[in-house]
């Protein structure tokens, strides 16, 4: 018989030679020392692995005081006349003129505070349009507590990023423009700034997302981080553990107006460009198709004969745009630019935007059931929009009534002329309806064939019947639209 001292000495080495073997088997599952576990047996608990915290390297304390001297705190003042008092609106301005020899003129002064982030040592600075596109005065306060005149050099509401140039007193400590492009979801980040005008406020969080749009329009590409950020927070610096900006701050999303863990930053790649082009021209050029497009549903993506519904449906196409000198079509639908893919309306903008003026692209679009490329000449985005140039029925098979459009018609529904039927009617819970068709929509095809009056309308939907696919052009205001649905019974 083993003594209990002996059989505890056996038992420590044991165990001592298991773990030295490099192997801990329990049951079935056997786990490599230093790898991660699999599935255990019920009973056993699985070891603990701490989380990749920021080391002494890259320390949250390390970080912030490298990129916090480049924060700049931003004060804005709108200067603007005043209404006038309620004694004024009572005894008019006659009455002052009468008794002080002229009619009283004030200012309003509105003051907004706002961050920033020098980004070069001869005081270049970003910030977000929204922060100052309406300052008539703009002051930025530094690290050490001293006030600069700030001036304008650009603004690009499209992406929310203006620059400025801080006044004297340089060269500025500046921050680093880092790769957005290399951030990964959960790698650390911290968000630097004044918010609610508290200076030089550094809060910690993670990559929560990439890629988040908030339905502004084709360049929303934000960075989401659960960093607080709050008002104030706006234009200051997102910094990775290497201490780069590889955002500005500039929305969040909340009920209360405060942080709730989810702030949204510009990436630094794109504030790069845009920064880089406002200082060398004043502005931001962008690629231009010249075409009206929307998303492709599946039911379109029948209708046009591709399985799939991946690609960019043209709805118009702008009079002497890049897109019709090139041949583009309404009904084409785009589905490979310039040898990437793009699956739905913001792939393409994007693409297309990021493509400089000038430059010849292949183009491949689904067209009559088959693909075809072309070679497009990208525009210059104009700076202002360019506009599109472009007797009684009963109920039918579409679930929709229809008039012809006449010359008082075309003006109520400010129309170029009188090409097309007008719908009057949709009937409730029908084809058309669940398609989204509206009362005061244009119909300018059916099934590819042109409608000019009733009665293209009229040949080109007495053949339908239940079952059948129909692909209908509409025309919303400004807008051009293809709509898709299966024809019910009548």
């Amino acid at each position: 018989m083993i003594s209990i001292k002996r059989r505890t000495l056996v038992v420590l080495l044991l165990v001592a030679a298991a773990l030295g073997a490099g192997a801990v088997t329990w049951g079935t599952e056997t786990a490599d020392v230093g790898k991660p576990f699999r599935v255990l047996p019920a009973g056993m608990q699985a070891r603990v692995i701490p989380a990749a915290l920021p080391g002494p390297s890259g320390s949250f304390a390390q970080v912030a005081e490298t990129v916090a001297p480049a924060v700049i705190n931003i004060n804005t003042v709108t200067r603007g006349a005043l209404g006038r008092t309620p004694i004024e609106e009572f005894f008019g301005e006659e009455f002052f003129r009468r008794f002080f020899g002229e009619a009283p003129e004030r200012e309003q002064q509105q003051r907004s505070l706002g961050s920033g982030v020098i980004v070069d040592p001869s005081g270049i600075a970003l910030t977000n349009a929204h922060v100052v596109e309406r300052a008539t005065d703009i002051e930025a306060v530094t690290a050490d507590g001293k006030k600069h005149k700030a001036k304008l050099i650009g603004v690009d509401r499209r992406t929310d990023l203006a620059v400025l140039r801080l006044q004297g007193g340089g060269p500025y400590p500046a921050a680093s423009l880092g790769d957005s492009d290399k951030i990964k979801v959960g790698d650390w980040v911290l968000a630097i700034g004044s918010p609610f005008g508290l200076q030089q406020t550094v809060t910690a969080g993670i990559i929560s997302a990439k890629g988040r749009s908030l339905g502004g329009g084709p360049f929303d590409d934000f960075l989401q981080t659960d960093a607080a950020i709050n008002p104030g927070n706006s234009g200051g610096p997102l910094v990775n553990m290497s201490g780069e900006v590889v955002g500005i701050n500039s929305a969040i999303l909340s009920r209360s107006g405060g942080n709730v863990g989810i702030g949204f930053s510009i990436p630094a790649n794109m504030a790069r460009r845009i920064y880089t082009e406002l200082v060398a021209k004043g502005k931001v050029t962008r690629g231009w198709l010249g075409v009206s497009i929307q998303p492709l549903t599946p039911e379109l993506a029948k209708s046009f004969g591709l399985r799939e519904a991946k690609g960019v449906l043209i709805s118009d196409v702008v009079q002497d745009s890049p897109a019709e000198k090139a041949g583009i079509a309404a009904g084409d639908i785009i589905t490979d630019f310039d040898t990437k893919k793009v699956d739905n309306p913001q792939d393409l903008q994007k693409v297309v935007a990021l493509t400089p003026p000038g430059k010849g692209v292949p183009v491949t679009v689904w067209r009559d059931k088959t693909h075809k490329t072309m070679e497009i000449k990208i525009g210059d985005t104009p700076d202002d929009t360019v506009a599109l140039k472009s007797n009684t029925r009963g109920k039918n098979m579409l679930g929709l009534d229809v008039r012809p459009i006449t010359p008082d018609v075309a003006r109520q529904l400010n129309l170029r002329g009188t090409e097309g039927v007008v719908v009057v009617r949709v009937e409730e819970d029908g084809a058309a309806a669940e398609a989204g068709l509206q009362r005061g929509d244009v119909i300018r095809e059916v099934n590819r064939q042109r409608v000019r009056s009733m009665q293209d309308f009229e040949r080109a939907t007495r053949d339908l019947k239940e079952g059948d696919r129909v692909t209908l052009l509409l025309q919303r205001g400004s807008q051009a639209l293809y709509v898709a649905f299966t024809v019910a019974r009548g």
